[in-house]
Parts: structure tokens; C-alpha cells; sequence
């Protein structure tokens, strides 16, 4: 088995432990006979409880005061389930899991909190104190004329100070050809509320087929114009090596745009990252 997890592009690497905690927890579930899905389900659960991590309770306050997070599951059986601008839920992956088995594959905003509520999902407050803190500073930032909006940020402010620990995500190779995806996000405070990212749109954020899986992190917006993890993927498919196929991935975007991606196949992986990226490899 290989199992490849990350913390959110921009995230330490002195906080590789949470990564490597998470791998473990996906080992556990392969070792007991659980499904490469189950297995990337487990970990990302375990990073979103992990509020040093931008996912579940870690997750960033938006402008106006919300919390509202995406999450993505997909396995190499062409399963897929995701959640958009959902809020009050601990684990948004779970979510995303559950709509994997009803007759729809995305489901957002109030839709996707009342599905979890049906699902029986309890309701559950993400809003730490340093998120408040956070959310604040960033309103500061802005009222000093120090960044001048979401709209304009793209072309206007370093990217690594607007976008930080943004994302976190799995991917896992079972050893017997079969091979999952998940991914989860709290998103940034620079965002308006409704904005989703890259993470729970198939081919962008996550994707997996009978070759590996891929998982993205960074700037969302950029992620899905390229449809970076389904370019991934193809390049593995003809032949590069998941470590080729990831680097090559970054040379899609300017250097200044903090990108990640991890993909795992039958035999390898491969982990490349424009800036510093928390990140840990299991391998048996």
C-alpha cells in the first residue's frame, strides 16, 4: 500500500506530523480490510480534526463571519461524492462520502447542511478563537488599504500572504489497483460567501482512475482553469511517473502561485509543491 498525505500548500513542515498521523489512521483501515475509499476518507477525517489544519474545525472565517467548507471523495471505480459552502458539520468529508451513495454527486450551501442533517450528521460549531483572531486581522489588513479586496488580489498582493494553509488531502493506493481520492477545505478569509473552490469540483481539486489518484491544494481559482489534478492523471496515464506527472503539473502556473500535488499509483508516488507544504508518505 502507499498513502500519500498533505497539510494545505503553505503549511510548515514542521507540522508534518499531522500528515503522518493521518497516514497511519488510513494504514489502520487498509490493514483491517477496508476499501482504499475508507481509507482516504479516515485520514482526511483526521487532519479536519486537526485545528491546526484548514479543514473541519480548523477552517477559516469567511468575510461575513461564516464558516463554509468543501469536501470531495472519488475511488478508480468512477465513484464520486462532494460538498460545497457547507456549514456546521465537524467532518465535511463524511458529508461528501454519504452523497457518494445517494442519486446526486454535488450538493452546496444550505442544501448540503440540511442532506447532512437528514444523514444524521449532528449539528456542530468549527468556529474557533483563532479563526475570530484571524478573521479580524484580516479586516484590519483591509481598512489600512494593505490589500485591496478579493476581486483584485490576484493581480495585486503576494500570493503566499492571501491564500496561506488552505487545503488538506489523501490519496491511496489499497496495493491491489485500486486507488482513492479525498480532499477537504475551510478556504480563505479573502473570499466572498458562495465562493467554492477547487476541491470539490472532479478533475480540479481531486481525481482518481484505474492508473492512481491525484490530489491538488492551492489557489483554487487557478486550479480550475487548468483542471490541474485531471492533467495530473493523464500524464501518469501515459506513461510519466506520478513524481514526473506532479512536477510537471507546477510548471502549468507562475512560480509566484503556491500549487501542491500528490498522486499515488500501483507502484509510487510523487509530491511536488511550489512553496512549503506539510506533507507524509506511508509506504509497506
Amino acid at each position: 500500500m502507499i498513502i500519500v498525505a498533505h497539510g494545505g500548500v503553505g503549511s510548515r513542515k514542521a507540522l508534518a506530523d499531522g500528515p503522518l498521523k493521518a497516514a497511519k489512521k488510513s494504514g489502520a483501515v487498509l490493514k483491517n480490510g477496508g476499501s482504499a475509499l475508507d481509507a482516504a476518507v479516515a485520514g482526511v477525517m483526521a487532519l479536519e480534526d486537526d485545528p491546526r489544519f484548514n479543514a473541519g474545525t480548523g477552517s477559516v472565517l469567511r468575510f461575513d463571519g461564516t464558516v463554509q467548507m468543501d469536501a470531495a471523495v472519488m475511488d478508480s471505480e468512477n465513484n464520486y461524492g462532494a460538498v460545497a459552502c457547507i456549514q456546521r458539520v465537524k467532518n465535511p468529508v463524511l458529508v461528501a462520502r454519504k452523497v457518494m451513495d445517494s442519486p446526486h454527486r454535488l450538493i452546496c450551501g444550505d442544501g448540503a447542511t440540511q442532506f447532512a442533517r437528514v444523514q444524521n450528521f449532528p449539528p456542530y460549531n468549527p468556529i474557533t478563537p483563532k479563526a475570530i483572531a484571524n478573521l479580524k486581522r484580516v479586516k484590519s489588513r483591509i481598512a489600512a488599504g494593505k490589500i485591496p479586496g478579493w476581486i483584485k488580489r490576484f493581480r495585486k498582493e503576494p500570493w503566499r500572504s492571501m491564500v496561506g494553509c488552505d487545503t488538506v488531502g489523501m490519496v491511496v493506493s489499497d496495493g491491489k489497483g485500486n486507488f482513492a481520492a479525498a480532499g477537504s477545505t475551510g478556504g480563505t478569509s479573502y473570499m466572498l460567501p458562495g465562493r467554492i473552490g477547487d476541491t470539490p469540483l472532479i478533475g480540479c481539486g481531486i481525481y482518481a482512475g484505474k492508473k492512481g489518484a491525484v490530489v491538488a491544494t492551492g489557489v483554487g481559482e487557478e486550479i480550475i482553469k487548468r483542471m490541474l489534478s485531471k492533467e495530473v492523471y493523464e500524464k501518469i496515464n501515459r506513461g510519466l511517473s506520478p513524481q514526473q506527472a506532479c512536477e510537471w503539473g507546477l510548471t502549468l502556473f507562475e512560480r509566484t502561485v503556491p500549487i501542491g500535488v500528490i498522486a499515488v499509483t500501483l507502484n509510487n508516488y510523487g509530491i511536488a509543491a511550489s512553496h512549503q507544504m506539510a506533507s507524509a508518505i506511508l509506504k509497506k
